[in-house]
């Protein structure tokens, strides 16, 4: 029976369904081996092993399955003319660009036409020449089959021919003629060494470290060896092969490091520990000393590591609150770029020295290259966490960019902008992505997605989930100093408390992390716990501390940090204030710039807001706990939502949902709607919520069916039916 090829999409389609957790990496070299074949999209991920990072090289098969099916392949190939076997050689070295040159393999004296040969290849069922003209195996194994059945000779020589089909100078070129080659030579081994820093100086870290470890291979000098192993050791820790580099560095341990690549061996070792260990004390060893031998140096050997090794300490900094490195940070901060002196004013001390980086970061951005990004991408995406801007404005530049650490970075801002920007409904793909880090060895990025698992269960007030996690990542954060996610994790064990009504357990906890009045230098991300220890503090009657708090916030200025601090400052302000201002300074709070944006903390203020009114018995209380209910509702989040409904009960409102309508549309979808219901056009909602106009118009094409209409027109309409249902 003949088995179509399906489309790019629809086999993506089938392989996140039939795989949901196969790490991105593999994913991709899945889709690649298996040229859209439904039955190799299905069974390949259960039989294959290897390094799916390193496209050069075929997959081997497990036991099982995939080995009985490689020898069958292996005895059709044992009945077909030598040329056809040659064609298929090539074509399984050469991969995508062999398989469209087929029919220029064989040579003029053959004995079997190309019509013959490729008549034998069909009849075998190993392979397909569509109408294209382009050589397709029938089954991934295939090529494993096909590589495994030559010998060393034969192989050598095919890539020796495949060599030549390049520019001198292409990377596929350059491996196949260090594929081909018998011994040592220190030409090419420089050759593959200059197009591997091309690559990985445009994003192509992956593929950069297989080429620099070609070159290492070839290399005469047991210096040069070791200064390409040490580059190929930075580039696959980068491109996603950190067990790779794991290896590498044990192994260069054991000999001399040529002095002009030691601060970017030290990074690599500190790059292992940091990512793959979970281990921070090298970078406060390790890092200092590089920095400072990169500053002394004559000649930059090694462009761009300042950068990257500021970074590290940076991080290593950050997560753990070690003097040690807060005082080389500051020590070195004169010699690196702008953007890294910035990404560390940032993290420093916000409360005191964050006001004014959102601008910044943008007209730095605006001023770089596309390769300065490719350096600088850890460091703007570092810097715009710390401001709470590390939305799709920043990250989309970067999404082109196929190396793990670029992807992985861009992956952890966007899954904890999710979560800040009420997108709770992929919460799941937090643990999708720690499995994925983990099986790529990418440890300490596990830790940090299942860490902002965390923020979507305490959100929804899920506290023995939140536990569940807690138990889990908690140990490893305390064996890694890893005060951050500690104290992330004590934030949010507050959070539930006051999902639950517990207010005096939640000021005790929060009080812990940023005392009255104070916004510690240790809690960089002090807005965050402000607006709920406002919150509990007036539950528990603290009135004096929650106002202490407000004018700490007013006297650092924190309004003018961002959009996120403004609007926090401004909801707490509302909370604590004396009755005469109450009701204004909640309107005021609403109107904040961007105060859209922040969806949970905006049903709470309403849900606030709806029972200040309702106490002084206000008919737009209803109003104002209906919009938070609904929207606690569309979070999941229960307990908040049964607060919501409580209120509205006292109010002698009803909180019931009708069968359809608004409450089918997801947290994006209501903001959406109700933004078009305000009169903005699509390009205007765009603008606000960083989409493109498209997206825009896709959403409400979503949008009207569930609420029962056509038209724009009938938005306002539908969305207070809905409210009052």
């Amino acid at each position: 029976m003949e088995v179509t090829e399906l489309t790019p999409q629809d086999a993506d389609d089938l392989l996140r369904r039939r795989h949901p957790r196969l790490a991105p990496s593999a994913a991709r070299r899945v889709l690649e081996e298996s040229g859209g074949n439904p039955l190799a999209l299905v069974e390949l991920p259960l039989h294959r092993t290897g390094d799916s990072l390193d496209t050069m090289a075929p997959w081997l098969p497990s036991s099982g399955p995939g080995q009985r099916l490689e020898r069958h392949f292996a005895q059709r190939l044992r009945r077909l003319p030598p040329e056809a076997v040659r064609v298929l050689l090539l074509t399984a070295l050469g991969g995508e660009a062999a398989a469209w040159s087929a029919g220029t393999w064989l040579t003029d004296d053959a004995s079997l036409t190309t019509e013959e040969v490729f008549e034998h290849i069909e009849s075998s069922g190993l392979a397909h020449l569509g109408s294209s003209g382009r050589l397709s195996f029938r089954h991934p194994l295939v090529r494993g089959a096909v590589i495994a059945h030559a010998s060393p000779d034969e192989q050598r020589q095919a890539h020796r021919e495949l060599a030549g089909a390049p520019a001198p100078d292409d990377p596929r070129g350059l491996l196949h003629e260090a594929a081909a080659a018998l011994s040592a030579d220190e030409d090419l081994a420089a050759r593959l060494e200059a197009a591997g820093r091309r690559l990985a100086r445009r994003g192509g870290d992956a593929e950069g470290a297989v080429l620099l470890d070609r070159a290492a291979a070839l290399s005469v000098d047991t210096g040069c060896r070791a200064r390409r192993l040490v580059w190929a050791a930075v580039m696959a820790a980068r491109g996603g092969r950190l067990p790779y580099t794991a290896a590498l560095v044990d192994e260069l341990r054991r000999g001399p490091i040529p002095p002009e690549v030691a601060p970017l061996f030290a990074y690599a070792v500190v790059y292992v520990d940091q990512s793959h260990r979970i281990d921070f004390e090298s970078s406060f060893t390790l890092l200092p000393r590089a920095l400072t031998d990169l500053a002394s140096a004559a000649v930059d050997t090694c462009p761009g590591l300042a950068e990257q090794a500021y970074f590290k300490l940076v991080l290593a900094t950050v997560y753990t609150d070690d003097p040690r490195g807060w005082a080389a940070l500051e020590h070195h901060r004169t010699g690196v770029s702008p953007l890294a002196r910035l990404c560390h004013r940032a993290w420093a001390d916000p409360a005191r020295t964050a006001h004014g980086v959102t601008r910044r970061l943008h007209e730095l951005m605006e001023g770089m290259s596309e390769e300065q990004e490719a350096g600088a991408v850890w460091l703007l995406l570092w810097t715009a966490a710390a401001v709470d801007a590390a939305d799709a404005t920043v990250w989309r530049r970067f999404s082109e960019q196929h190396g793990y650490a670029t992807q992985g970075t861009i992956a952890k801002a966007r899954s904890y902008q999710d979560y800040l920007k009420a997108r709770w409904d992929r919460a799941e793909s937090c643990l999708r992505e720690a499995e994925a880090a983990d099986e790529l060895g990418y440890h300490c990025n596990a830790l940090v997605f299942r860490h902002h698992y965390a923020h979507f269960l305490a959100g929804r007030g899920d506290e023995n989930g939140l536990r569940e996690v807690d138990r889990a990542i908690r140990p490893v954060a305390r064996r890694a100093r890893m005060k951050w996610v500690e104290d992330h994790l004590d934030h949010l064990a507050a959070l539930v408390a006051l999902a639950h009504d517990r207010f005096e357990e939640a000021y005790r906890r929060l009080a812990g992390l940023t005392p009255p009045g104070v916004l510690p230098r240790g809690l960089p991300w002090f807005h965050l716990p402000f607006f709920d220890f406002v919150e509990a503090a007036v539950h528990t009657g603290r009135l004096d501390e929650a106002r202490a708090h407000i004018s700490a916030a007013r006297d650092a200025q924190m309004e003018d940090i961002s959009a996120h601090h403004a609007f926090l400052l401004a909801a707490a302000t509302a909370i604590a204030a004396p009755d005469a201002e109450t009701d204004a300074l909640f309107r005021a709070a609403f109107r904040t710039a961007g105060a859209q944006q922040w969806v949970f903390a905006g049903a709470r203020l309403r849900l606030a807001h709806g029972r200040w009114l309702r106490r002084r018995h206000q008919v737009s209380a209803r109003d104002a706990l209906l919009n938070a209910f609904h929207t606690f509702r569309s979070l999941e989040s229960a307990p908040w939502a049964a607060k919501a409904e409580r209120e509205l009960r006292a109010a002698g409102a009803l909180a019931t949902s009708p069968a359809g309508g608004r409450e089918l549309l997801t947290a994006h979808q209501l903001r959406v709607a109700q933004l078009a219901a305000d009169g903005l056009t699509n390009k205007e909602i765009g603008q606000l919520l960083h989409l493109s106009s498209r997206t825009v118009s896709d959403h409400l094409y979503r949008i009207y069916p569930k609420l029962g209409i056509t038209s724009r027109a009938a938005l306002a309409r539908a969305l207070k039916a809905g409210e009052h249902a």
